[in-house]
């Protein structure tokens, strides 16, 4: 049975140091890297018709602009890499939807960076991804620094 990681990655400096780390380990360890780029989404219940077809159209149109400026820029840096890596983006709750890739996919472990020293306000409250991710992943979670 192979071992697959997934990264979380948003393109920023500390997804990118979590990216790093988890290709470090893949390449050590024989695994294979599933990297997820996941777009915030929630459900409106209360819009009309025509705002949700509008909403729809909004969620294609920010999936090709991720694709195109995020994902295959990586794909390309990538192709080189020793380790073998698949991309993926997805709609939904980050937390959340990087727990279900992880159950989906059999994957082992979880990679994510940590942004902030130690978070605002909106983080105490509601919560980070890391901190979401370290009490609610079904594997274990690595939170690069």
């Amino acid at each position: 049975m192979t071992t697959r990681f997934v990264v979380g990655y948003d393109g920023s400096t500390a997804s990118r140091r979590a990216l790093d780390f988890a290709l470090e380990r893949a390449e050590a360890s024989g695994a294979e890297v599933l990297v997820a780029h996941i777009l915030e989404w929630s459900p409106y219940s209360f819009l009309t018709p025509n705002e949700l077809e509008e909403r729809h159209m909004r969620r294609k149109e920010e999936l090709a602009r991720a694709e195109s400026a995020l994902i295959a820029p990586l794909k390309s840096e990538l192709e080189a890499s020793p380790v073998p890596v698949e991309t993926t983006l997805k709609y939904g709750n980050v937390a959340d939807t990087l727990c279900a890739l992880a159950k989906d996919s059999g994957a082992t472990q979880i990679f994510i960076g940590r942004k902030g020293e130690g978070g605002g306000f909106a983080a105490r409250v509601f919560g980070s991804v890391a901190g979401t991710l370290a009490q609610c992943a079904p594997v274990p979670c690595t939170i690069v620094p």
